[in-house]
């Protein structure tokens, strides 16, 4: 086969891969991914986004407890300018002008004094620490926000300190300014923006950074996926993605992948060995039935011979019917395309009723058939496929359930009802399956070495499994010592109000 060389893909397409031909070798994975894919992957994005997201709540939140922290120092401010102005008050009442002037002139003189101005109803100014006031703010009783300057201190160059004031106006007109420095709420509003700044600077770095680390590294985790799955197409499904044990969800992810590449392994599989069987085991039927259409071909060739030669064609065909249909009904069962017309049904009735129809074949083959089907048991699922798959167990007891010393086949059908499930099952006392042969006599076309000779393609227990799997139950082999014992277990169907005590399937 011509080796095809990959073209560019074009923008926006989804480029086609080109399996490799036999010899050629393996595409190799890319050591890195480029920077821009990394900084265009979903892990920075997402990163990124959870920064930002984290910095607006950051910065509500700084700003909601400094908004709340400023709130709490005018309050305190205002406090104790209340505070001040009452006892300035009393001491006016008790002493007049003059005792309020000697009092103002003590405290200004303390440690950390307040703001403090007596002035006439003229304005000039009578005591305090307080060097000039806004014109006007004496001429109206209120709170304001000024700037200061206490007596003997130079103007500072830079912005003037800031105090929160009221004035008060006493009788015969005189006024008294009381403050407080409001600059610890300057700082606190100043340390709050400077650590808001540093804090967002460190946010923005370390998003960045973490963004970069965790991108690379599922980066560097899905390109070891991806250069796996390249492995896996030019393999034939032999190779799986590699799995970091820490059960992370690309773990799941590969978990997952890798059970459903094991489910097409099997599956590719049963379609090779179909192929391969067919190819085998209908070769010898189809021979059969060409070499008897020749024979009714022959010139010297009699009506009588004609006519067998026929019918022989005619049963040929009738048997690679059977074997097609049965294939095609394990294909759909497979699909699950009969669980729509699933619904409970009386077990015990279907089993009886495979039994009646046996027991006639059974008399003919020289067996017997016995039953131990328990009575009023109801299964959910389809009673059609469950009596095709109890007549392929039946008949499979009665072609190869013959025991060793040549004695007439015994064969019991068995029902009955285990917790949540309905147990069939068909018992034999013939030579049975070892055990490592259990699984090679449920695939299709499954037929052992021993029962080469029998009449049969294999597909009957085929059949019988895929009826389990679509009602999810199970098919078992056993050692019915001596014999053979196949189970099928379905779902009982549950009465109103019954609890749901199935077993795990």
């Amino acid at each position: 086969m011509r080796a095809v060389r990959p073209t560019a893909p074009r923008a926006g397409a989804v480029p086609d891969v080109v399996t490799p031909a036999a010899g050629a070798p393996r595409p190799a994975a890319k050591a890195s991914q480029p920077r821009s894919a990394l900084f265009r992957s979903t892990a920075f994005r997402l990163t990124l986004l959870y920064m930002g997201v984290f910095a607006i709540f950051a910065t509500f939140a700084l700003g909601y407890v400094a908004w709340n922290a400023r709130n709490l120092i005018e309050d305190q401010i205002r406090q104790t300018i209340d505070a001040e102005i009452t006892g300035l008050s009393e001491q006016f009442r008790q002493g007049g002008i003059r005792r309020l002037v000697n009092v103002i002139e003590q405290r200004a003189r303390g440690p950390g004094a307040s703001l403090y101005l007596v002035t006439t109803p003229f304005g000039e100014r009578l005591a305090g620490n307080v060097e000039q006031v806004p014109v006007g703010l004496l001429d109206r009783a209120g709170e304001s926000e000024i700037p200061f300057s206490r007596n003997g201190e130079d103007q500072p160059s830079a912005r003037p300190a800031v105090a929160i004031v009221r004035v008060y106006l006493l009788p015969a007109g005189f006024r008294v300014l009381v403050g407080r420095d409001a600059s610890e709420r300057d700082r606190l509003r100043a340390i709050v923006r400077r650590a808001g700044g540093w804090s967002l600077g460190v946010v923005l770095v370390l998003g960045v950074l973490g963004g970069f680390v965790i991108a690379r590294r599922i980066l560097k985790r899905v390109d070891a996926m991806s250069a796996t799955t390249v492995s896996i197409m030019s393999s034939d499904l032999k190779d799986r993605l590699p799995l970091a044990g820490n059960g992370d969800e690309l773990d799941r992810l590969a978990g997952n992948l890798n059970t459903m590449l094991d489910r097409i392994t099997v599956l590719m599989g049963g379609i090779r060995q179909v192929s391969d069987t067919i190819a085998h085991d209908l070769k010898t039927p189809l021979t059969r039935l060409r070499n008897r259409a020749e024979e009714a071909l022959r010139p010297n060739a009699t009506q009588e011979d004609m006519r067998r030669a026929l019918e022989g064609v005619t049963d040929d065909a009738d048997n690679l019917i059977r074997v097609f249909n049965a294939l095609l009904m394990i294909a759909r069962l497979e699909a699950g395309q009969a669980r729509e017309v699933m619904a409970p049904f009386d077990a015990s009735a279907a089993a009886q009723g495979v039994a009646e129809l046996y027991e006639a074949l059974a008399e003919e083959a020289g067996a017997s058939l016995t039953c131990a089907i328990t009575p009023d048991i109801s299964a959910f699922g389809s009673r059609e496929l469950v009596g095709q798959a109890l007549s392929n167990m039946i008949d499979n007891a009665l072609k190869y359930g013959r025991p060793a010393d040549g004695s007439a086949p015994m064969i019991t059908l068995g029902l009955a009802r285990e917790g949540g499930n309905v147990v069939f099952s068909v018992r034999d006392h013939g030579p049975g399956i070892p055990p490592d042969q259990h699984g090679r006599a449920l695939e299709r076309f499954g037929r052992l070495d021993a029962s080469r000779s029998q009449p049969g393609f294999g597909l009957g227990l085929s059949l019988v499994r895929a009826v389990a799997q679509i009602h999810e139950g199970t098919l078992e082999l056993k050692d019915n010592a001596p014999g053979l014992a196949v189970v099928l277990t379905i779902p009982a169907a549950r009465a109103q109000g019954e609890p749901d005590d199935r077993t795990a399937r």
